[in-house]
């Protein structure tokens, strides 16, 4: 077979698979329809497919005049997506399979000891919870891992994370390969975020949209013209480096960020101490401004302040349509209505702002959604590494639901 004939193959495989995943139960006709390919063709592709286990045969149409015709799916259990969301305190992994239902999830504190250590974390929860939801190992064909900072693709480093010990010192994907015996892509935690949000959260339909963490650090992802920004070193969106709310050119902001001392919790915490005159947790600030205590509700409005300004400084580059806002103090209502309020003060464009619908398990969506599609990439389009297959309809898939 020529270099043409099976890249030409290659197009038909993925253009039957993107009716079949998009339109569930379908007939050969109406594949030929939507694709205008010959019904020789889809003919020779669908049992391809059902050779292989990809696709199954699901009934008869109805209702209409004349011979009925047989229908096809995707198998759902043919493969199985990790989806990893690593965080400074807390490391969730669930397994979803190709229609995107949740088999298990299981949740543990970070390992403090960072590096290899995290490694053998994740490839144990992995295990564990393939093993709680009833999923043979050797259908795991590839884990999204969501961390803070820039994973380095060449290297395998992940950089600007300095809540995760040696991970800047080591080539974390080729490790957690090594420990998983599968496929491992490295994403920042984020962008997977902002992908979920866009997939099946409160950025559904649009294609300039921001989201922001707040929470032991700050980072946002962003989505452009419909695509997910990178920038060079995948770097782009390491709001906490912003060059204002500390001192930027002090050597701690080298390593946390000038904006991420002031904004984040370690930011609200100092500021609630110098006004108050005694320590407090941040969700214990959070009651006390309800309860209406003078000291916690000016911390919180200096920092929706702080939080203006960044979304500001985002919005003046990117012009996002809507800015979500989630992590465990960005998504408080008390947080985004304050935040609402100050935007307008200090910039002149409308810019949308929400709460995070998906929350915690925001990245894990992410995660999920990634995974789908480079799956799909690799199984049926390894010579057109830069298309995309699409994603399963927001109302076709119960990801959310599972996790929610």
């Amino acid at each position: 077979m020529s270099q043409t004939t099976r890249i030409s193959r290659q197009f038909s495989l993925r253009s039957v698979m993107e009716v079949i995943v998009q339109g569930g139960s379908v007939s050969r006709a109406s594949i030929a329809k939507q694709t205008g390919l010959s019904k020789q063709t889809i003919s020779e592709i669908v049992r391809q497919l059902e050779e292989e286990g990809w696709v199954q045969e699901t009934g008869r149409t109805s209702g209409h005049v004349g011979r009925t015709a047989v229908t096809y799916e995707l198998v759902p259990s043919a493969a199985y997506i990790v989806a990893v969301d690593l965080g400074g305190t807390k490391v969730r992994v669930a397994i979803c399979d190709l229609s995107s239902h949740v088999f298990a999830e299981e949740t543990e504190p970070t390992h403090p000891a960072g590096g290899q250590a995290i490694v053998a974390q994740i490839a144990a929860l992995c295990w564990k919870t393939a093993d709680k939801g009833g999923v043979a190992r050797n259908k795991l064909r590839i884990a999204v891992v969501g961390a803070p900072g820039a994973p380095q693709p060449e290297t395998g480093r992940v950089l600007l994370a300095p809540n995760i010990a040696g991970f800047d010192q080591m080539d974390v994907a080729g490790a957690l390969e090594q420990a998983l015996g599968f496929e491992v892509m490295l994403e920042n935690d984020v962008n997977l975020a902002v992908l979920g949000e866009s997939w099946l959260g409160a950025g559904q339909g649009i294609d300039n949209l921001a989201f922001i963490a707040l929470g032991t650090g700050v980072g946002s992802g962003l989505i452009l013209n419909g695509q997910l920004v990178r920038g060079a070193t995948n770097a782009a969106g390491e709001l906490g480096f912003l060059p204002f709310g500390a001192d930027p050119f002090e050597l701690e902001s080298l390593r946390a960020g000038a904006y991420e001392r002031k904004v984040a919790s370690v930011g609200i915490m100092a500021r609630y101490r110098d006004a108050a005159g005694h320590d407090a947790t941040v969700p214990a600030i959070f009651e006390r401004a309800n309860a209406g205590e003078t000291a916690a509700v000016a911390v919180l409005d200096e920092t929706a302040r702080y939080l203006a300004r960044g979304i500001g400084a985002i919005a003046a580059v990117a012009n996002p349509e809507k800015v979500i806002l989630g992590g465990s103090i960005g998504a408080r209502p008390e947080l985004v209505e304050r935040v609402r309020h100050m935007l307008p003060l200090c910039f002149p464009y409308p810019v949308e702002i929400a709460a995070s619908v998906l929350g915690n398990h925001a990245a894990l969506v992410g995660a999920a959604a990634i995974g789908l599609s480079h799956l799909h990439n690799t199984l049926f389009g390894t010579e057109t590494p830069e298309s995309r297959i699409s994603l399963p309809p927001a109302n076709a898939v119960s990801l959310r639901e599972a996790l929610l």
